[in-house]
């Protein structure tokens, strides 16, 4: 022992054994020990000289300290896991109280004032945490059920004062007792839902479409299949075996079976053949339409294709009824009706038909005419449609015609040539959509949001299409602040313009002519706070539009050539508290309608400019009792009433062959 504190001293007479160990092995260890009538706890550490042991550091300690230590922590530990276990339990309750307890609370509140009609905006169903999913779809549920109430009170409204008014319940349950259930196919381009790839998360879409808005109530309301081309970049995704897939998607009602298009399919039959020909041919703006072989190949190959889905879908089927749409279709009718003599096929052109001189352009005229004469009833939106057509007819193929009551007989099938002005859902019954959407802004919340300021707001929606009288309505804009100065600051026109066919040439070229023209105009008069004209370049959906509607002084709806034009039929519709002008092209199909708008030569820019001026100073009387007028006219020839004339028609027909 060489040395040791004074109070061990006394106690090591001699090395403990363990030490001796310790240092024979060098070995660093530690052991309890009695020494000095106490219990220690001593750790031995061998010191080294020249790599060999030459003694021990030996530490002790009192096994007391060493308890009380122990203890100590074992008593930290259990505070501190309390604390935590306190703590955790407190989070957990929080948690739960706001992300459980408290929404199923608030949700039962809600339901509650639902049913009671006690909720002035029923559709802000408080955030749900957690039960997120559970939430939307108690809110889809709550919109659905509303809509579902507010349809059975507008129907018994109807019965109760014997109105006529047709509405997607009548429409309902005229088709099942006009079909006996059997099931209606409806075939189109334009899919009414498309899914596309945001991320990695699938979401779906409703393209912006007359023939969307004026369809989708049909099928809803009558069930059935819609079949069209699959255009989504998802939409393979989501189909079933057969490329089906049930829809809408929050709310399905009906079936849609896709039909897939190679690059070279689409590019050849809807850009070239139906957009850069057909369309074209039958606006008359003046564009000369193209027509190449290749794109005719296209043409007649994609409406085999759709002919046989289409056979694929009625097999089995009697007398199945068939609804075709537009000028994408035109040899569909014939190959359907030859492969199944018993089915009903309707084919409605959407877009007008020019005069016989005009179409005889087409190097396929007779094909296109011998396919569309394969339907048992062909539906235009006005009759002077159905007299061109007649007359082309009349003068390209050999058959007979009845003038008196509008059919074509040739090969021994009859066609019914009638119009069926295709319209809008009116009077517009709540639906999940409406019923969520926010209150709408004013005139002023718009044009703050817009960033600048003024007092009359115009506007217009569009496709950017050179059917629509884009150019000429901003020109008539500009001629309009030229001759009325004072309105220079005061008037602004929103253009809600959807770019649409922008591989095609003159679409890309017409794009950049409008946003040429919007930029010129506004560098002409705009000032630091206003301008004359803004361009909004997107796709909008309904509920982005309604507020424009809903706010704005004048609807401008200029076409140089339109089948119908529903924007016209929408802005009247929307104008519930009836204030604001509708100015209307003479050369679209509404204007054979709604004849208490201003109806105006969009080529003539002074009478456009004149009109702007005489919506802007008519008085709220004059307004309200044009806007009563044409949406009276709306209630009686809503959407439900053409989808009912169109399927009676048809579903009417007598089958077979005439001698």
């Amino acid at each position: 022992l060489v040395a040791a504190t004074p109070q061990l001293g006394s106690d090591l007479a001699s090395p403990p054994l363990f030490v001796v160990h310790a240092m024979n092995s060098d070995e660093e260890g530690g052991t309890f020990l009695p020494l000095g009538g106490k219990e220690r706890y001593l750790h031995v550490l061998p010191l080294h000289r020249e790599e060999r042991v030459a003694g021990a550091l030996v530490i002790f300690y009192e096994s007391a300290f060493i308890e009380e230590r122990i203890s100590l922590i074992w008593k930290n530990n259990f505070f501190r896991f309390l604390v935590n276990a306190l703590i955790i339990s407190l989070t957990t309750l929080l948690l739960i109280r706001w992300s459980v307890t408290g929404p199923i609370d608030r949700m039962a509140q809600w339901l509650k004032n639902l049913r009671t009609k006690k909720e002035n905006d029923p559709f802000s169903l408080p955030p749900g945490g957690i039960l997120a999913p559970l939430t939307r779809e108690v809110e889809h549920m709550a919109q659905s059920i509303s809509a579902a109430r507010a349809s059975a009170e507008e129907e018994a409204r109807l019965r109760r004062e014997g109105e006529s008014t047709w509405t997607a319940e009548r429409l309902k349950e005229h088709i099942r007792n006009l079909l006996q259930d059997r099931p209606l196919f409806v075939i189109s381009n334009r899919e009414p839902y498309s899914h596309v790839l945001k991320g990695k998360k699938v979401e779906w879409l409703v393209p912006a479409s007359g023939l969307v808005t004026a369809l989708e109530p049909v099928l809803k309301a009558c069930g059935g299949t819609w079949i069209a081309h699959g255009s989504g970049d998802a939409d393979r995704e989501v189909v079933d075996s057969r490329d089906k897939i049930r829809v809408p998607p929050e709310e399905p009602q009906y079936l849609l079976k896709r039909v897939w298009l190679t690059k070279e399919e689409e590019n050849g039959y809807y850009y070239g053949f139906a957009n850069e020909g057909l369309w074209p041919l039958c606006h008359i703006t003046h564009t000369r339409p193209s027509f190449r072989f290749g794109d005719w190949e296209y043409y007649y190959a994609v409406n085999r294709k759709f002919a046989e889905a289409t056979l694929q879908e009625i097999e089995g089927i009697s007398e199945p009824l068939i609804l075709i749409q537009d000028y994408h279709f035109a040899l569909l009718p014939r190959m359907i009706k030859d492969a199944r003599p018993d089915s009903r096929v309707a084919l409605f052109w959407h877009i007008p038909w020019p005069n016989p001189e005009s179409f005889s352009i087409c190097p396929w005229q007779r094909e296109l005419l011998h396919g569309m004469l394969g339907a048992d009833l062909i539906g235009f939106h006005i009759q002077f449609h159905c007299n061109n057509f007649l007359e082309t007819v009349d003068r390209a193929l050999e058959s007979r015609i009845d003038w008196e009551h509008f059919l074509v007989n040739r090969d021994g099938h009859t066609t019914l040539v009638k119009p069926f002005p295709i319209s809008i859902a009116y009077p517009a019954l709540p639906t999940r959509s409406t019923l969520a959407r926010s209150p709408s802004p004013d005139k002023e919340g718009i044009f703050k949001e817009l960033g600048i300021r003024g007092k009359y707001l115009g506007v217009g929606v569009d496709r950017i299409d050179y059917t629509k009288g884009i150019t000429e309505r901003f020109r008539a804009i500009e001629r309009f602040l030229e001759k009325y100065p004072p309105y220079q600051g005061l008037f602004t026109f929103v253009e809600l313009g959807a770019p649409s066919r922008t591989h095609i040439k003159a679409y890309h070229d017409l794009m950049g002519g409008v946003e040429g023209e919007v930029d010129r105009i506004n560098w002409r008069f705009q000032t630091k706070e206003w301008k004359p004209i803004i361009f909004l370049k997107k796709h909008h959906s309904h509920e982005e539009i309604q507020p424009f509607y809903e706010a704005a002084d004048l609807c401008l709806v200029t076409s140089l050539h339109d089948g119908m034009n529903l924007v016209a039929k929408e802005f009247v519709g929307a104008k519930e508290e009836e204030k604001g002008v509708l100015i209307l092209s003479q050369f679209t199909g509404a204007s054979r309608e709604l004849k208490d708008a201003l109806v105006v030569n969009p080529y003539d820019l002074e009478q456009v400019a004149e009109a702007i001026r005489q919506a802007l100073e008519m008085s709220p009387e004059e307004q309200r009792a044009r806007l009563q007028r044409m949406r009276e006219t709306l209630k009686e020839r809503n959407i439900y009433r053409w989808a009912a004339d169109l399927t009676s028609g048809l579903a009417q027909i007598r089958l077979g062959k005439e001698p």
